[in-house]
């Protein structure tokens, strides 16, 4: 009963969890790669005047970023950009708030804090402040005489409230959708709730009975096995393990954060002379036109050293002896260096060569810590149970 329910069905749900919080961090990287919504795009789309045409395809698929204006007809939400006001369809929608961001500057955005991005339902969107920035991407559709934002099951719509600049949402999304614990979960109450009951009920049953003392101890132990980890002695062995799972949801943000530029440019199959070097194509269009990839440089420009061109990640992620730096960004001719570009979703900074190397490796750390992270708060456990049992055993 105790594996059952204070192990095996919070897990379960965390599971669960972690895989929903993957595939919101999934789509929005495929909606990065769709066309930003402006005033002549959607105009071309009251050209489209065929049903089949207006039933939605990858075609009608788009981004949009501006600032909340109201809510009306109770699930229609407008969006304020810069040329452009657009209606949102809340219905089946997901929605979610993020967590106010504390700093600006996305080379700064390292620490993933406590705080979680909140799922809300259309209801509470009419309750937020006028002119927050809202990220929306989806099914552009035809909908009651006007075009509009829809989501359906083959394409779900994504809204997202955050409070920052533009260019730093893609960030913004990494830390929050990456949770410190999940293992605390909607399920997690109601499993503990009926793990306790089945104790209660266990001691309940045989404690009238002198033959099975030994069980009526053990349920009394089992019962508060949830309780035990904020016990001393054991309470060190948690404090242990906080520190261990935060530094494990901070190496999959880095290894995220590594991956960023690759939406755009797709790895090719690994053909160079050295092993786990993975070519890169060197650039690409991006959805609006704009040409983007990236320039290697045996050494930090002085643009980078000085703070201008952002390192993607931290500043002990050095490049190995031997291998050079990417600089990602927006590509012109006569520029020696990338520079931002226009679109807000588009990666801006550095990385060390072979990113993917380097994301499998934050990878694999994180997994062996998390690992030993539960190995240290269960060797916890155990000791508080070890020391419970004897004193329950002198009564």
């Amino acid at each position: 009963m105790v594996i059952l329910w204070y192990g095996l069905v919070p897990m379960i749900g965390a599971l669960v969890r972690r895989y929903k919080w993957y595939l919101f961090r999934q789509r929005f990287n495929e909606l990065r790669l769709r066309p930003i919504l402006d005033y002549n795009r959607y105009w071309q789309q009251g050209k489209i005047v065929t049903e089949g045409e207006r039933s939605g395809t990858a075609s009608n698929t788009f981004r949009f970023v501006g600032g909340f204006e109201s809510v009306t007809d109770g699930q229609t939400l407008w969006i304020r950009g810069e040329d452009l006001t657009v209606p949102v369809s809340l219905k089946n929608a997901q929605t979610y708030l993020l967590p106010m961001q504390k700093n600006e500057d996305t080379a700064e955005m390292f620490d993933p804090g406590n705080e979680t991005p909140e799922k809300i339902k259309w209801e509470r969107v009419s309750s937020l402040t006028e002119g927050a920035r809202v990220f929306v991407g989806g099914l552009l559709a035809y909908l009651d005489g006007r075009w509009s934002f829809v989501s359906t099951k083959e394409n779900p719509l994504i809204v997202i409230f955050f409070d920052g600049p533009d260019q730093a949402l893609a960030s913004m999304v990494i830390k929050a959708g990456r949770h410190s614990s999940d293992y605390w979960n909607p399920i997690t109450p109601y499993s503990l709730i009926l793990g306790a009951l089945c104790q209660i009920l266990t001691a309940a049953t045989f404690i009238s009975r002198p033959a099975f003392r030994l069980t009526v101890i053990v349920s009394f132990i089992a019962l508060f096995v949830p309780l035990y980890p904020i016990i001393p002695p054991g309470l060190l062995f948690t404090v242990i393990h906080r520190r261990l799972t935060w530094r494990s949801r901070l190496l999959r943000i880095y290894a995220d954060l590594a991956l960023l530029p690759m939406c755009y440019l797709t790895p090719t199959e690994d053909k160079g002379p050295r092993r786990n070097k993975v070519p890169l194509r060197e650039n690409c269009l991006l959805p609006g036109g704009e040409l983007y990839g990236f320039v290697r440089r045996t050494d930090l420009p002085p643009l980078a050293q000085g703070g201008h061109i952002p390192l993607l990640l931290p500043e002990f992620a050095k490049a190995k002896t031997g291998d050079s730096w990417l600089i990602f960004g927006s590509l012109h001719s006569g520029e020696e260096l990338p520079c931002q570009s226009q679109d807000p979703f588009a990666t801006f900074g550095i990385l060390p060569d072979r990113p993917q190397t380097l994301s499998k490796r934050y990878l694999t750390n994180a997994y062996i810590l998390e690992v030993l992270a539960w190995l240290v708060l269960l060797a916890g456990t155990g000791l508080n149970i070890f020391f419970l049992s004897i004193v329950l055993s002198l009564l």
